[in-house]
């Protein structure tokens, strides 16, 4: 089967005004809070509760994410301004916003990078994470979704390349002999 740029094209939108529709319903609101705490928030807390709770053993860890993150900012950044794609918002006039765009471009979704990068490194030092991190990294993607700030695409792409980052901090800590 082949399809057709436009046809993508189309799909991803119509994700995107599919899943706005959640955002009329009562409960709604719940992704503005999972995206404000996307922002950063549940993640600084994150690193600061493993550090309150496992001390010095879990500096590797906490450094990971810091790095990893000031990686993925910086990559993010680039490719937004580089790609220059319109947030759905801009063109999709039915879209109910509830959370403003931090920026102006949507590829890729940051939130979803910098969840996904964090959620692998926190449960490689603390499998048992991974229960409480990665239902909030699908609730955050989902949050882009809904909020009507990010395409399908941007969405995927995020997660992507969080996921490199975050396994590639993993590899490159093994090979410096570090213990996360």
């Amino acid at each position: 089967m082949h399809m057709s740029i436009q046809t993508l094209a189309r799909l991803d939108a119509a994700a995107t005004l599919g899943s706005n529709r959640v955002n009329r319903l009562p409960w709604g609101r719940l992704f503005a809070w999972v995206s404000r705490l996307g922002d950063g928030w549940f993640w600084y807390a994150l690193g600061f509760a493993l550090l309150a709770a496992s001390g010095m053993e879990a500096v590797p860890a906490v450094s990971l994410m810091v790095a990893g993150g000031l990686l993925g900012s910086l990559l993010y950044k680039l490719l937004k301004h580089g790609i220059r794609r319109q947030r759905p918002s801009a063109v999709a006039p039915g879209l109910v916003l509830t959370v403003a765009p931090l920026d102006r471009f949507s590829f890729p979704s940051g939130h979803t990078l910098h969840a996904v990068l964090f959620s692998v490194i926190a449960t490689a030092h603390a499998g048992w994470l991974g229960w409480i991190v990665w239902p909030f990294t699908v609730l955050v993607a989902a949050s882009r979704l809904v909020l009507g700030l990010h395409y399908l695409s941007d969405v995927l792409a995020g997660a992507a390349i969080g996921a490199a980052l975050g396994w590639s901090a993993l590899a490159a800590a093994a090979a410096a002999g570090l213990t996360i």
